[in-house]
């Protein structure tokens, strides 16, 4: 710790507050390892305790979001454009206003977990290695640990922690299926990927806005994504698709045909298999 900030005197830290740090290192370190650093953080800085407005929060989320995406050249403007993308979905997708606020500051702050993982494996132009892939299949978990300190961060954690899910199991971390992915989980996971698409990496080009539009809806047609949620993404893109009928209750077209072979008789197994 102390080599890191003599290394960092001058250019990130102020050398007067480095020189102070390492004078007192022995006494400041002895017991990190013990020390709940959050708690401890926020008890030495009384500052640090007053509360935030809605205004405010909404400030310093989209400044997270701008640290997250200096990360790597390649994201930068990133978790803005997906959060003002997810925003406008959420609200053609009909989310009540909470979950839609909800969703947006989700986007925000959904890849803080790329500070977790080494520019290395960001930039790197060419196959990623096994090693390498667990690690960044670790990001959306990291971003969720991050944002669980603080019991309004931790909701948007539960959702940004699903950016990477896919419906039929595919996804990353948990490899949650179905249901088992929210509407705001499939929306961000959707968002997350059309954005992604138009922007340049290291291993691709950029995609053109058909192009990724074609892109999500292959997606769909796998079954890796929700068809109601890539309307939405692609309508708050500016893309012309048609509404699908909508049914009572919010059935979604696949339950209303199950709902029909059940009035018919027929069995789970019969049913299955006429899907």
């Amino acid at each position: 710790a102390i080599a890191v900030a003599r290394k960092r005197s001058g250019t990130q830290l102020d050398p007067e507050l480095v020189q102070l740090f390492c004078n007192h290192a022995p006494d400041i370190l002895h017991d990190i390892e013990a020390a709940g650093t959050w708690d401890a953080i926020i008890s030495e800085e009384p500052a640090l305790a007053e509360r935030v407005s809605d205004e405010a929060l909404e400030r310093a989320l989209e400044a997270v979001a701008d640290f997250a995406d200096l990360k790597s050249p390649w994201t930068i403007g990133h978790s803005r454009g997906v959060a003002e993308l997810v925003h406008e979905a959420a609200l053609d997708y009909g989310l009540p206003a909470a979950e839609v606020t909800l969703v947006r500051r989700a986007g925000l702050v959904h890849d803080i977990g790329h500070l977790g993982v080494p520019n290395s494996i960001w930039d790197k132009r060419g196959a990623l290695t096994h090693i390498e892939h667990e690690r960044v299949r670790m990001h959306p978990y990291l971003a969720e640990r991050m944002l669980a300190h603080v019991p309004i961060l931790a909701s948007l954690g539960a959702i940004a922690v699903l950016h990477h899910e896919r419906l039929d199991g595919s996804g990353y971390p948990r490899g949650l299926s179905g249901d088992a992915i929210t509407p705001s989980g499939r929306l961000l996971a959707a968002a997350d990927v059309y954005h992604a698409l138009l922007q340049k990496r290291p291993h691709r080009p950029a995609h053109s806005e058909p192009d990724a539009a074609r892109e999500l809806r292959a997606m769909v047609a796998k079954g890796l994504m929700d068809g109601r949620a890539v309307d939405s993404v692609l309508r708050a893109a500016g893309h012309r698709v048609r509404r699908r009928r909508e049914w009572s209750a919010g059935l979604t077209a696949r339950e209303v045909e199950v709902l029909r072979h059940l009035a018919c008789g027929l069995s789970n197994k019969e049913i299955a298999s006429e899907l």
